[in-house]
């Protein structure tokens, strides 16, 4: 059975794999959820005290997944979700995983679609350049909109008391700014990489904090034919597809993908 790495994206911990992690488990694979450095800690404690989440870095964060990757006895699968999702881009793109899946992928350096909800979904950490220095909490309302705008109430709240957490706001700003200063920066990758392992992105067709336009927007920008790059999209998915009623059929049709495509 092939490994698995889960990796999770901002505002939330690997907590937020904790039904994949069973269910993948209970198939026979080996599955780790690596934190980013300095979230090795329960949701409540990062929530009392979020200075680890104010100091990581990108660097920092792809160091550490390099080093869970390269421990693995063979190339694993590497499933991301959200921020997870450009991480996972990154990580195929150096040459680490045997095949790919982008959950709701925030986008690497050169994606330019920027639809409405996503400039709501994060005006909470752009709304001021002081942001860039800090870790930045949503409200519960905040939360609803951006990662389970089509959960009922009572889920919303009890998922945004489990799994959230505050985000880096200078990471969030400087994905922003990627695309506008000079030289390669933090999320870029080769688009026209060869040896690129398969990639499959999986989009929420509601998510509001990653619309699945910027992953067909991301998935344009690959352009090597000597590999594979899809996507689909789950119609009434939100962003916080991964804990969303349904997610059994995503994740078994994640992991056929992956099986089917893995190099």
């Amino acid at each position: 059975m092939k490994p698995i790495v889960l990796v999770h994206g901002f505002w939330v911990t690997p907590r937020s794999w904790e039904n994949w992690i069973a269910h993948f488990e209970s198939r026979g694979h080996r599955v780790v959820a690596p934190a980013y450095p300095g979230f090795d800690v329960e949701v409540e404690a990062l929530n009392a005290d979020p200075a680890p989440v104010a100091a990581v870095t990108v660097p920092q964060i792809m160091s550490r997944l390099e080093d869970v990757v390269r421990s693995l006895d063979e190339p694993p699968i590497i499933i991301g979700h959200s921020a997870g999702g450009a991480f996972t881009q990154l990580l195929l793109d150096r040459g680490f995983g045997a095949v790919g899946v982008a959950v709701n992928s925030a986008p690497t350096e050169g994606v330019r679609v920027v639809p409405l909800s996503q400039v709501r979904s994060t005006f909470p950490v752009l709304k001021s350049p002081a942001n860039r220095h800090k870790a930045v909490r949503l409200t519960f309302e905040q939360w609803r909109y951006a990662f389970t705008n089509t959960f009922d109430e009572e889920e919303a709240r009890a998922l945004y008391e489990r799994y959230h957490v505050p985000a880096n706001g200078g990471i969030l700003w400087g994905s922003v700014l990627a695309n506008f200063q000079p030289g390669h920066q933090d999320v870029w990758v080769d688009y026209h990489n060869d040896d690129r392992a398969p990639l499959l992105f999986v989009s929420g067709g509601e998510d509001h904090l990653m619309p699945p336009a910027v992953q067909a927007s991301n998935v344009k920008h690959y352009k090597s034919p000597k590999t594979v790059t899809e996507q689909r999209v789950y119609d009434g998915y939100a962003h916080l597809l991964p804990a969303q009623k349904g997610w059994e059929r995503i994740a078994d049709e994640a992991l056929e993908w992956a099986l089917t495509h893995v190099r």
